[in-house]
């Protein structure tokens, strides 16, 4: 029945308290629904009594011109930016008027035209980062772009704008995983344990390897992921998904990467990243080598996370060529991913990649 022993206990006490079986004190069920509705009406009482007083200096003995009492349900209503406010309908129950005369009269303010060239302007924007985004922004890092762009805004008007709007961010679609463990060669130990945080640049990295249709075969990208910065700071990519090309991406990172002594390069079993040329690679580099478990993309989520991002910005197509693929995804990772796309710091607020590095460069430089 997909009852818990709990829940069958508590109905049974009920139904003797309800044959009268039960303590002189305890509720029966019509009593309980009865003390419900009590509160309830109680609670409706007192909001309508705090109307009530609040329109007392407004809405004097007698004044009962209507747009004197609509100018105080505009005033007292909840809005995004008074989200404390009280509900038209409860406004206008409570005052005596008809809620299509309220919204009759505020179509009619001078004001309206002018409000609404206002949000069409401000829906012009969102719909201008928005399409800028590859249409992948939903309301939160439109509302960060619109905030650096110095428009200081509600949050809540940007998702009604969009909702009302049909404007809408991307949802990611689950990723089919290429990798293929080598049974034969012993896994490093698992160093980050989910823990997808750094506090440093090049302390902290995440590697993984996807793959792209074209229609000259598979077109595979290999990535190396700063965790401190999330920022993309080596690739490869190749028309094969050997040991060389997850090795390239690696030499990529530490080229650009800033790498700190005993480093952490975490990736899944694949046997692209077991094999002799990867590890050794990372011997030269004094990297630590971390994996996670076979089969478990939670293990590794911080790196399949960004092929999925990139996947439903640039598109799941068939590209016509390789070098099509190739163009793309470089467009993607560096004018885009890297230096565009913002993401929340849990300390700095929304940045891109590289703004985030320079931020945490500043907090490492020391003091001349």
């Amino acid at each position: 029945m997909g009852v818990s022993p709990e829940g069958l206990r508590g109905w049974v006490k009920q139904a003797e308290i309800d044959r009268g079986e039960g303590p002189a004190s305890a509720l029966t069920s019509d009593e309980r629904e009865e003390l419900r509705r009590l509160r309830r009406e109680l609670a409706e009482a007192r909001k309508a009594n705090e109307i009530l007083a609040k329109s007392r200096g407004l809405l004097r003995e007698g004044d009962r011109e209507v747009g004197t009492v609509c100018l105080f349900i505009d005033a007292e209503k909840a809005t995004e930016d008074n989200p404390d406010g009280y509900s038209v309908a409860r406004l206008c129950r409570v005052l005596g008027i008809n809620r299509s005369t309220y919204y009759a009269w505020l179509a009619s303010r001078p004001d309206a035209v002018e409000r609404q060239c206002a949000e069409d302007e401000l829906a012009g924007q969102i719909r201008a980062i928005h399409v800028k985004s590859r249409g992948a922004y939903g309301a939160p890092r439109v509302h960060a772009e619109l905030r650096r762009k110095g428009h200081a805004i509600n949050r809540k008007k940007i998702e009604r704008i969009m909702r009302e709007r049909d404007i809408r961010g991307i949802t990611r679609r689950k990723r089919r995983h290429l990798t293929k463990q080598d049974t034969k060669a012993a896994p490093a130990p698992d160093l980050v344990g989910r823990d997808f945080t750094a506090d440093r640049p090049g302390a902290k990295l995440v590697g993984d390897i996807t793959y792209l249709p074209t229609a000259e075969g598979w077109w595979y990208l290999a990535t190396v992921i700063d965790l401190a910065t999330r920022e993309v700071i080596g690739y490869a990519m190749a028309d094969h998904h050997r040991a060389e090309l997850v090795t390239g991406a690696l030499r990529m990172a530490a080229g650009r990467g800033d790498l700190q002594p005993g480093c952490i390069m975490h990736t899944d079993r694949g046997s692209e990243y077991t094999s002799a040329e990867f590890r050794r690679e990372t011997r030269k580099l004094n990297l630590r080598q971390s994996m996670g478990r076979t089969g478990i993309c939670y293990d590794n989520a911080a790196a399949e996370s960004f092929f999925g991002l990139l996947k439903a910005e640039i598109g799941t197509t068939i590209w016509e060529s390789r070098e099509a693929a190739r163009v793309d995804v470089f467009r993607f990772i560096e004018v885009e991913y890297n230096r565009t796309r913002l993401r929340k710091h849990p300390e700095f607020g929304y940045l891109t990649p590289l703004e985030t590095r320079a931020r945490l460069r500043q907090d490492f430089t020391p003091a001349a």
